[in-house]
């Protein structure tokens, strides 16, 4: 593909050169797609400042818990959440991973808020 290119310079080739896979765009894309939603981003900035139970959240984004399940399996299964069992409840919290800390950090910077913790 790059033979074909019509290169200027050899800043442009190194950026050329330097272009991550599809599946790492296809991948990006999935993320943005998945924190699209509203209601996703307010579970994701609760979780990104506590650690809390399913019930919890369902009352704070008022809806029913297995509609809330539903939000936290996508997030989880992106790699955005961890959990916890104690007992029978579950509790969740946003993961340690680069792409969760970026994605922390872009809620509070559109929300216009200073991470507390």
């Amino acid at each position: 593909m790059l033979k074909h290119l019509h290169i200027h310079d050899e800043a442009e080739e190194k950026v050329w050169g330097k272009m991550p896979k599809d599946k790492a765009f296809e991948k990006a894309a999935d993320t943005f797609q998945l924190i699209s939603d509203a209601t996703r981003l307010k579970i994701l900035w609760l979780l990104c400042h506590h650690e809390t139970c399913v019930n919890n959240i369902a009352i704070a984004v008022d809806m029913s818990a297995p509609a809330v399940s539903h939000h936290l399996r996508l997030l989880k299964q992106a790699g955005l959440l961890e959990t916890k069992r104690d007992g029978k409840e579950m509790y969740y919290k946003l993961a340690g991973s680069d792409e969760a800390m970026l994605v922390h950090r872009a809620i509070d910077d559109i929300l216009n808020i200073k991470c507390f913790l």
